[in-house]
Parts: C-alpha cells; structure tokens; sequence
C-alpha cells in the first residue's frame, strides 16, 4: 500500500471512529440479536406435544447463530453508507477531498476504513445471538452445539460476513449520498424486498438456485447456513463463490458511486 493510500485510509478511519453513531448502533443491534436470539431459539426448543419442530439438533443451533446475518445484516449496511453519506450531509466532503484528491484512492479508504468497525460489529452481534439462543437450545432443545467444529467455523464467518455488509455499506453510499434514501433503501431491501424475492424463488424449482446469488443469500452461504431453513433445504453457494458474490456487489456498486456520485462537482 503506497504512502497517500496508507495517508487516506488512516484519515478515514480515524474520522470514522470519532463519530458516536456506530457504537450507538453496535448497542441497539446487540439488543435486537440477543432477544430475536432468544425468540427464535424457543421457537425450536418449546415445540407443542405432537407438533414436528421447524428444526432440531445441529440445524437449530447452525439457523439461529445465523441470525447476524438473517435479520443482523441491517445493522452493518447503515454504518458502512453513514460513513459514506454524512460527508455529503455535513458537507465534509470537500475537506475530505482537499486531504486526498484522488476520488477513487478517497472511495478505496472509505471502503477500507469500515472493515475493523465491521469486524468489531460481526463479534458483538455473533456473542449477542449466542447468548440468547444458546441458553435456551441447551437447557430445552438439543443442543447448544457450541463445541462442534462447523458451528464454530460458521460463527466465525459470520463475523466476516458482517465486515462485508459494512463495505457494502459504503458502497451504497456512495451511490446513495441522501443519507436519508440511503438508509430507506436499506430498510426496504433489507426487511421486505430480499426475504420476499427469495422466499418466492425458493417456491419454483427451477429458480431455487438463484435466491443464493442475492446478497443475503450469499451471506448465508458463507456461514454455511439460512435462518429461512436447514442447510439441506435451502441452497447454499460453495463458500469461495460466496465471497466472490458479496465483493461483486461491493465493487459493482462502488464503481457505479465512482461514476455518478463521485464524478461530479462538490462543494
């Protein structure tokens, strides 16, 4: 990484952590995940007399830690355009810019510079799913499984899958510079759009498979399980086709910010 790329990216990290918002954020996320944690987890483990449960065993445990993800994934998009958006809001793009001229080494450090926060997100809201799903899958289900080296393995990646959402994030804002229409779009894709589009692919057989090419599908993917089902219900990508996914979104839409919002004048 050159001096000015290493400069920027400093710059914007810096910027980045002495904003109060992303914490704000981190603490109503680590509420949400830890009561659906637990919502979704006594769903599975208080199961009626005679009634088949949705899930059991491994398949619980892997569906409710994938919860970060599932509905989780909100949380990291907003950080990621907020760090975007409130320069155009607050009108610090300019400064920004006068600091590091080059817009596309500027957007680089902007999408690098959210990775820790997304990191530090990711291992918050996995400990906040754990803790209130865990308890209660031990005590009443089958299992924690929190020893099992794939369930392991996909808390992990959900960490990381998190530090993706953040990056895309800030591509979004970058095309979405309004942090107002930034944040709606991300609500309305998030909470309606995506959970509806692949629940309707999934209904057709022939279009099963490419519900695991939308961003969250491709997430859980990554994780290696859906909250919408069981690993063997619901198709999931190769991991490495995963990732592939989510760096396509990130850089598909960071491109398309370099071209339309990043192009033009500011001031």
């Amino acid at each position: 990484m050159t001096h000015p790329t290493r400069a920027a990216l400093l710059a914007e990290y810096r910027k980045l952590v002495s904003t109060r918002i992303w914490w704000l954020l981190l603490v109503v996320m680590v509420g949400y995940l830890a009561f659906v944690g637990a919502a979704v987890s006594a769903s599975f483990a208080f199961v009626p007399e005679g009634v088949e449960a949705p899930l059991v065993g491994e398949d619980a445990a892997r569906a409710t830690y994938s919860l970060v993800n599932g509905v989780g994934y909100v949380f990291p998009l907003v950080i990621g355009s907020l760090a975007m958006t409130t320069e155009f809001r607050h009108k610090t793009i300019t400064q920004s810019l006068l600091v590091e001229p080059d817009r596309t080494r500027f957007l680089l450090a902007k999408l690098l510079s959210v990775v820790p926060i997304g990191l530090a997100a990711g291992v918050v809201g996995q400990l906040a799913t754990v803790a209130g799903g865990a308890p209660l899958l031990a005590a009443q289900g089958d299992g924690a499984f929190l020893g099992d080296g794939d369930v392991i393995v996909g808390l992990l990646l959900g960490v990381v899958v998190v530090a993706l959402w953040a990056v895309i994030g800030v591509a979004v804002g970058s095309v979405l510079s309004n942090h107002v229409a930034a944040i709606v779009v991300i609500l309305a894709f998030t909470q309606f759009v995506e959970p509806i589009v692949r629940v309707g692919l999934g209904q057709v057989d022939a279009l099963a498979g490419a519900a695991a090419y939308l961003p969250g599908g491709a997430a859980d993917s990554l994780i290696g399980a859906s909250f919408l089902g069981g690993t063997g219900t619901v198709d999931l990508l190769p991991r490495w086709a995963a990732v592939l996914v989510l760096l396509g979104y990130a850089a598909g839409l960071a491109v398309l910010g370099r071209l339309t919002t990043l192009r033009r004048d500011v001031g």
